[in-house]
């Protein structure tokens, strides 16, 4: 695809979650991967019509569930300071064990299953 336009601040692929909690996803990876919010907006006090995180220099877009628009996850692989660390901070966020990081030929890595049905395979470079 030539002369592609992409405003500044976006990939070119990005992940479009739609997620049962969205406040609860907001919360998850900004204390897991320490993500900030890029942008929200609300289909009504409780719910999440559009938001996006950033994390490193990558860009996650998801909104709130409904009846027409079913839950929809992902899996994800990131690079992290320190996959070990991270690991921890999601089981204490509520994330369920995939797999303990364990030293492989591309990196340490590890995986968990986030407490909205997403994958994270979560690796440190050393």
């Amino acid at each position: 695809m030539k002369n592609v336009t992409i405003p500044d601040g976006y990939n070119q692929v990005m992940p479009y979650l739609i997620v049962s909690n969205g406040e609860g996803f907001l919360a998850f990876v900004r204390k897991v991967f320490g993500a900030e919010e890029k942008y929200k907006e609300m289909r009504d006090e409780n719910n999440i019509k559009h938001a996006e995180v950033r994390i490193g220099g990558s860009v996650i877009m998801l909104a709130q569930s409904t009846e027409k628009y079913q839950p929809q996850t992902a899996g994800m692989f990131i690079y992290v300071d320190n996959a070990d660390e991270a690991f921890e901070k999601a089981l204490q966020e509520g994330a369920t064990e995939i797999m303990k990081p364990a030293d492989q030929e591309y990196g340490r890595c590890g995986g968990v299953q986030d407490p909205f049905g997403n994958t994270w395979w979560i690796t440190s470079v050393e």
